[in-house]
C-alpha cells in the first residue's frame, strides 16, 4: 500500500481471486492485478506479441472498469480519520480500524490540565465549606436564676414545700439545628437532696439562635430538716432566705450525637412566702411534670 499524508483516508475493498484490489485515496485509485496461480513455478506460458498486446488491452479495460471509487449518500458515513472529508461504507463501522499517530493532538486535549485543576479546586472548596458549616461547636448553657417560688406548709408533718421555677439560656453556636433532649435538675440543702426533676423532649434551637427555657423543681424540707419549719414560719422576721444549691444538666442531640452540659450554682430562696421575679426577656414556657 502506498504512503499517504495524515489527511489521507484508506478504504479497503474485498478481494476475490482473479479480481482487482483498489485502494481509494481521496479521489485516486491504484489497481493491482493478481493472477491465479494454478501452474507450477517452473512453467512459463509462451505468448506472442499479439497476445501480449491483447493482454495489455484487457488489463487496461479491466482497470478502466474501476477508475474511481467514492462512497456518497445514504450508503456511507463520514470517515473520522479523514477530518470529515472522506467516506466509508455504511455497516462497516465495526470492522474498520482507524490508525491515529501517537503525536496527534486529539489524543492530548489542550484543556485537560485546566479541567482537572478546576475540579480539584472545586472539590477542595466544597470540602472546606462542608467542614466549616458541619464542624460541631459548643452549646452554651447559662443559668439566669430563680424566677419564682411557690411555698406551702404542712403543720402536722412540720414540712415545707417549695416549687422552685428556674430559668436557663441555651445558645446554639452551630450552623444547624440542635434538639434539647432533656433537662435534669437537683436541689440540695445542707448536703441533702430535697428535690429533683427531669424534663424530656423539650424543644429545638435554630442555627445561631438562643432560647430561654423555664423548668420547675418540686422540693420538700422535712424529716431530719423539719427544724426549718420553725424558721420559715417565724413571724418576727420578714425575710426567710435559705441557701440551696442548684444542679442542672442539659442534654442536646444533633446528627445522632448527644452532648451534655452541666452547671452548679447557689441561690437564695425565701421559704417564708411566695416570691416572683419579673424579668425583661420573655421566657420559653414548657410544661414541667414533677417526678
Amino acid at each position: 500500500m502506498a504512503n499517504h499524508s495524515s489527511s489521507t483516508c484508506l478504504l479497503p475493498v474485498l478481494l476475490q481471486p482473479g479480481f482487482y484490489s483498489s485502494s481509494v485515496t481521496m479521489g485516486k485509485s491504484f489497481s493491482h492485478l493478481f493472477k491465479q496461480t494454478g501452474q507450477d513455478e517452473g512453467q512459463e506460458s509462451l505468448t506472442s506479441p499479439l497476445e501480449d498486446s491483447q493482454t495489455d488491452e484487457g488489463k487496461g479495460g479491466d482497470v478502466s472498469q474501476f477508475p474511481y471509487v467514492e462512497f456518497t449518500g445514504r450508503d456511507s458515513v463520514t470517515c473520522p480519520t479523514c477530518q470529515g472529508t472522506g467516506r466509508i461504507p455504511r455497516g462497516q463501522e465495526n470492522q474498520l480500524v482507524a490508525l491515529i499517530p501517537y503525536s496527534d493532538q486529539r489524543l492530548r486535549p489542550r484543556r485537560t490540565k485546566l479541567y482537572v485543576s478546576a475540579s480539584v479546586v472545586v472539590c477542595l472548596l466544597l470540602c472546606s465549606l462542608a467542614v466549616f458549616f458541619l464542624f460541631p461547636r459548643s452549646i452554651d448553657v447559662s443559668y439566669v436564676g430563680v424566677k419564682s417560688v411557690f411555698v406551702s406548709y404542712d403543720q402536722d408533718k412540720r414540712s415545707v414545700y417549695l416549687n422552685i421555677t428556674n430559668t436557663l439560656n441555651i445558645t446554639n453556636n452551630n450552623y444547624y439545628s440542635v434538639e434539647v433532649a432533656n433537662i435534669t435538675a437537683h436541689v440540695q440543702f445542707a448536703k441533702t437532696v430535697i428535690g429533683k426533676s427531669r424534663i424530656s423532649n423539650i424543644t429545638a434551637i435554630s442555627p445561631l439562635d438562643m432560647k430561654q427555657i423555664d423548668y420547675m423543681v418540686s422540693t420538700i424540707i422535712a424529716d431530719e430538716l423539719n427544724y426549718m419549719y420553725d424558721f420559715c414560719t417565724l413571724q418576727t422576721i420578714k425575710v426567710h432566705n435559705i441557701v440551696v444549691m442548684m444542679q442542672v444538666t442539659v442534654t442536646t442531640t444533633y446528627f445522632g450525637h448527644a452532648e451534655q452540659v452541666s452547671q452548679e450554682m447557689y441561690q437564695y430562696v425565701d421559704c417564708g412566702g411566695n416570691t416572683t421575679t419579673i424579668r425583661g426577656m420573655k421566657p420559653f414556657s414548657i410544661p414541667h411534670p414533677a417526678e
